[in-house]
């Protein structure tokens, strides 16, 4: 078998293949693994390595050394082939998509990356691309679409970026006018976002569906309707700890294998924190579609809710 690492430099606030393959050389020799490190050159090349890579048959463990936006890219490069597992090297700044499990900060350790796991998760195609985690259009694309830009600034964290993203498009405007099909029923409207969820973190700290899981076969479905700006900070409060129903009014919860969005303009769909411009974005789940793997004995069943004794 063989370990093939995908590096990033771009992930991050700052480059860090010169670290990451001071870390995997130690970790590889010293148990004489057959690995390789090949570092990207510009957006997409993960997907194309990860793909090259996996075409050739070979058993074959891919690690995503960068943020979300280098495991989306890995992902997309892997998806469908049952030779390749991959997995997420950790160095980013949100890391969202590993926070389903009990232990996220296991995948920093090389060695217990090493001794792992597999299991076979669903993914969400999108067109021609496929997300892993969470995608959404809408408010919520626009500010996640916007966040890269705000992370590369000094002290400012990934949820910090995310709070300044927020700021600027709070100005531009919140809601706007979607169709939208959820298995086949339609939904004709103006919507604050949608967010269609396999995993159950992102944006750098929002957990907006704690109970989705990434192979139940579903995906999960958030509508926010239109809201002001006096009570869009309450909402998407809520929004943001998955606390969803207790705002019914608000916030409808779906689990479907489709959605389709039609926008009356051409808009930013977030897949991953990727950036795609659609007028209109059909989303589909692929069960089992991309095998995991993660360090052993960990956890990415959600938490199930304790009911209160009577």
């Amino acid at each position: 078998m063989k370990h093939l690492f995908i590096i990033n430099p771009a992930a991050g606030k700052y480059d860090r293949t010169g670290e990451f393959t001071q870390l995997i050389r130690e970790a590889c020799d010293a148990r004489g693994v057959n690995y390789e490190i090949l570092v990207s050159k510009a957006p997409g090349d993960c997907t194309k390595i990860a793909q090259a890579a996996a075409a050739s048959g070979e058993e074959l463990r891919i690690y995503a050394c960068g943020g979300d936006g280098t495991l989306n890219e890995v992902a997309n490069g892997a998806a469908g082939c049952p030779n390749a597992a991959i997995t997420h090297f950790p160095g980013g700044t949100g890391n969202d998509f590993i926070k389903i499990f009990d232990q996220p900060d296991a995948f920093r350790s090389l060695e217990r990356l090493l001794d792992a796991e597999t299991a076979e998760f669903d993914l969400i195609r999108c067109g021609d691309h496929y997300g892993i985690n969470i995608c959404s259009v809408g408010f919520d694309a626009r500010i996640g679409t916007s966040v890269s830009k705000y992370k590369r600034l000094p002290l400012v964290s990934g949820s910090g970026a995310y709070i300044m993203s927020t700021g600027v498009n709070l100005i531009k405007g919140i809601h706007r006018h979607y169709v939208i099909e959820i298995d086949g029923k339609r939904f004709n409207g103006r919507f604050t976002l949608a967010c269609i969820a396999n995993g159950r973190w992102y944006g750098g700290g929002f957990n907006p569906i704690p109970d989705a899981e990434p192979d139940d076969g579903y995906l999960h479905v958030l509508l926010v309707r239109d809201v002001s700006r006096l009570t869009v900070s309450k909402v998407i409060g809520k929004y943001k700890k998955g606390l969803y129903a207790e705002l019914p009014q608000y916030i409808k919860h779906f689990k479907c294998r489709k959605v389709r969005i039609l926008c009356d303009k051409t808009s930013e769909i977030n897949l991953d924190g990727e950036l795609l411009m659609k007028k209109e974005a059909t989303f589909e789940i692929l069960p089992r579609q991309i095998r995991f793997f993660y360090p052993k004995g960990l956890s990415y069943r959600a938490k199930k809710k304790e009911t209160a004794k009577v």
